[in-house]
Parts: structure tokens; sequence; C-alpha cells
């Protein structure tokens, strides 16, 4: 497994071994051994399952705040996402600062979206399933997020009217959040 630091400190993009031949191809997604050579030494606790029908679907910008945070390891396995992940650390230099990746079943990319991050995708194809671990259980009470299309952040999303729940529509701008971490 190939392991890439990203502009935000601790998002991590992981490229697994794929083998692959004319019957279809293997891969480990996740193996504790080969998770700790690369110093990511985490419990999970819970895994996740998305299935968006059509193109454009947007989910989040998602965060669970203190004391239910949760580190996620989210990965595509029909379809592809446009998967964007927002610094919510206080102390952090790069704090208010987001960055996106493309993620595909086509090339099994994880992405490791660590504590004081929200997370959100949309969908670039329809049927697009995501599936994703937590090292927290999810707590209701602890649930937050960020607008989607916070002009703050201005994040220039692959669609221009994603298909979006009326409670992520609602979601507060990031200059509006009290503390979240």
């Amino acid at each position: 497994m190939q392991v890439h630091q990203t502009e935000l400190s601790g998002v991590l993009v992981l490229e697994p071994r794929v083998f692959g031949d004319h019957r279809g191809f293997f891969f480990e997604s996740y193996s504790h051994r080969e998770f700790t050579k690369h110093g990511i030494d985490i419990t999970w606790v819970q895994d996740n399952h998305s299935l968006s029908r059509q193109k454009g679907v947007l989910r989040g910008l998602h965060f669970q705040r203190p004391p239910h945070t949760q580190t996620k390891l989210v990965r595509v396995v029909a379809g592809s996402v446009y998967d964007v992940v927002v610094d919510l650390r206080k102390d952090s230099r790069t704090f208010g600062t987001w960055q996106g990746f493309e993620l595909s079943a086509r090339e099994f990319k994880m992405l490791l979206v660590p504590k004081g991050f929200a997370h959100g995708f949309c969908t670039l194809e329809p049927d697009t399933e995501v599936l994703y671990k937590n090292d927290a259980f999810y707590e209701p009470s602890a649930e937050g997020g960020v607008r989607w299309n916070d002009p703050g952040l201005d994040i220039p999303w692959p669609v221009a009217q994603p298909i979006i729940s009326g409670k992520d529509a609602a979601l507060p701008l990031l200059k509006d959040l009290a503390s979240p971490f």
C-alpha cells in the first residue's frame, strides 16, 4: 500500500496493491498489519454504506462534535465521487481550508479523514456506493455540519444544482459555527 500525505495535515490518500487478471481483481481493502506499518493504528468500530441513485447527489459537509469525533476511512465501491474535506481544527494552520479528491471504484484509492474535519461528497455517476469505516460510533446529539455552498469556502462542486437533503441545505456557514473543535 502507498500512503500519500495531502495538503491538509493528517488527511491521507491510500492506494492499495490491486491484483487483477482476466477474471477480475483482488485487494486487501483493510489490513491492520499493513495500516500500522504506515503509522495508522486505528480501531474501527462502525462501517457505513451509502447508495446514491443519481449523479449529482451531494451529502455533507458533516462532522461529529467532541467527545464523539470520528476518523473515517472512505472508499467508493461503485461509481465515483468528488470528495471534500474541510479543516475545522481551530488550532490548525489550515483551519477553514478544504481539499477535494476524486475517488472511484475503478481506481481503488481510499481517503483517511481524521477527527476535526467536515466531510462530504458529490456523486459523479448514477448508482454510486460509498463505504466508510469510523473509529467512533455515530451520536445524533453530536452531529454537525457546514453548508455545502458556503461562499467562504467557495468549493467548486461538479454540479451547479446538486440533489441535497433539506437537512444538509439548512446547515450553517462556517463563520456561524460555534467552535466545533
